[in-house]
């Protein structure tokens, strides 16, 4: 399993529309992907405008090849995209060790 971790930075103010878009956006269209395991979303308290967004996938290729080049993506960014301070920092990531 591969854990995509993105670091996402909104414009103040915005928190209640994008906690509302991001859910949704997740319900909707990124739970329909291929090789798509489930999701976790964490919303800052020191810094109310970071969240950071994990999504777990069977493969690295299901979310890089399958979603972002799908036209999911494109409707993915349409409903988040527009609250975005700066572009997410991505990264992808495999598990090492866990607790039981």
């Amino acid at each position: 399993m591969i854990l995509e971790l993105a670091d996402i930075r909104i414009h103040a103010g915005q928190q209640t529309a994008f906690d509302e878009a991001i859910q949704r956006g997740l319900q909707t269209v990124i739970s329909q992907a291929k090789g798509f395991q489930g999701f976790k979303v964490n919303k800052g308290i020191e810094h109310p405008e970071r969240y950071v967004l994990m999504i777990f996938w069977d493969t690295l290729e299901d979310h890089t090849v399958h979603f972002r080049q799908s036209p999911a993506f494109a409707e993915w960014r349409a409903i988040v995209g527009p609250f975005f301070a700066t572009p997410p920092v991505v990264e992808h990531f495999e598990l090492l060790a866990k607790s039981a």
